[in-house]
């Protein structure tokens, strides 16, 4: 790897330190210094990980993220992941760098036969049929925190049940293993923070948060391992029923890839609408005019979805492997070279969101990166969307005015994050 542009030490650890990203405005500092000095940054701490290339223009993360050619997901590991964890990962998986063998971790040419699987059910057409179904779930949300009082947390009570309920009524999972879904969820995603990890420890090592993340993936795999057997016997209207039942060049997808497909479809599903759910909503308890705005004239809601999108970059990195040398933004990128290719990074990125900390639902137009581009853009995109916005109108009906009751909290995670808390004071519509 070319050692030019090496990023300060404390920006390179910052940026892979889950605690950091719960340190938003800090961390969002750091992004802007590295954009302005050198926006393709060397990132080196010694020998905890692999050192990799950090992307922090828009214009050069939307070029990585299209060009999947020259960019790999596969080779190496598509998050980023301390050596011990990466040897422990391999040790387990036989030699992958992937824990789970997702769309994510895929390139072409398996990778387009495996996303045509389910790509028609979250496509706008067929969400559609979902509509009137997802607004009784939106409004049994909406009751709930009507029923808690003038007071109550967002984040447990609204934005992460309610596009759980939806993932899980789409992918087929009775909704008394709903809880077990987020339980694991949030150990694999949060498993770097106590609070969403239930351990209680702060601060955990290496080795205790891989182990942790490699028992909730265990769990899920054993999970959908029945779910397949029952959807095999009697396949029923569901995603989990295409998965079960899909064949790739005449063949049944391998006990791996199907239990990565459903663990992606299961988590990623859920938990990155939740954080966008929620961010939207703090936004507007900030901004009583903005909220007010909104109530008056709806047709300002898929602006306030968009934002919140932006804002809030639930999924705030992927890794990506050069397949030859390549320059990036002035600096030449070696065959085999790791590059972390930074969301949270260009969506904040001055030169293309002015004033990319305001929220702002009125941006336009605000061709964020929060899903990604090209042939690995979120599958999901129309589904968040559209789960947003109907819960949202149910929202407004619903509630006149609110407040914030105390302090947000972030989650301390480097891959998926956002609010973990969202204490909400607020006045009901008479």
């Amino acid at each position: 790897m070319s050692a030019v542009a090496k990023a300060p030490a404390d920006i390179a650890a910052a940026v892979i330190d889950p605690s950091a990203y719960a340190e938003w405005d800090s961390l969002l500092d750091k992004f802007d210094v590295l954009r302005r000095d050198m926006p393709v940054a060397l990132i080196e701490n010694g020998d905890l990980h692999d050192p990799f290339w950090l992307v922090t223009g828009y214009d050069d993360v939307m070029r990585i993220s299209k060009d999947n050619a020259t960019f790999l997901n596969n080779p190496r590991g598509v998050l980023f992941g301390f050596r011990e964890g990466e040897e422990m990962i391999k040790t387990i998986t036989g030699g992958s760098p992937h824990l789970v063998n997702s769309l994510v971790a895929l390139d072409a040419p398996k990778h387009p036969k495996y996303r045509r699987l389910t790509q028609e059910w979250f496509m706008p057409q067929n969400l559609k049929q979902l509509e009137a179904e997802i607004g009784l779930l939106a409004k049994a949300t909406v009751d709930r925190l009507v029923e808690s009082g003038t007071e109550a947390d967002f984040v447990p009570l609204v934005s992460a049940p309610y596009p759980l309920h939806v993932v899980m009524q789409i992918l087929g999972v009775p909704e008394e293993d709903e809880q077990r879904m987020l339980f694991l969820t949030q150990q694999m995603f949060g498993g770097q923070d106590e609070d969403l990890s239930k351990t209680g420890v702060p601060n955990m090592t290496v080795e205790q948060t891989t182990q942790l993340v490699v028992g909730a993936v265990a769990d899920f795999e054993a999970y959908f391992a029945r779910l397949t057997q029952e959807k095999r016997a009697n396949p029923t209207d569901d995603v989990a029923s295409v998965i079960a039942n899909a064949k790739v060049d005449d063949e049944y997808l391998s006990d791996r890839d199907m239990a990565g497909y459903y663990i992606i479809v299961a988590s990623a599903g859920h938990d990155t609408t939740s954080a966008s759910t929620a961010g939207a909503m703090m936004a507007l308890a900030q901004d009583p005019e903005q909220f007010q705005r909104l109530k008056a004239n709806r047709d300002l809601l898929p602006g306030i979805v968009e934002e919140a999108i932006r804002w809030t970059s639930p999924v705030q990195h992927f890794m990506r492997t050069a397949a030859k040398d390549v320059e990036v933004g002035g600096v030449i990128v070696k065959e085999g070279d790791w590059l972390m290719i930074n969301y949270v990074a260009a969506n904040h990125d001055a030169r293309i969101f002015e004033n990319p900390r305001k929220f702002n639902a009125a941006r336009s137009p605000n061709r964020h990166l929060a899903f990604g581009a090209g042939a690995h853009q979120c599958l999901g995109l129309h589904m968040a969307r559209m789960e947003m916005k109907i819960l949202f109108n149910e929202l407004l009906d619903r509630i006149e005015t609110v407040e914030l009751a105390g302090e947000p909290k972030r989650a301390k995670s480097s891959f998926v994050g956002g609010l973990k808390t969202l204490p909400l004071r607020y006045t009901l519509s008479k």
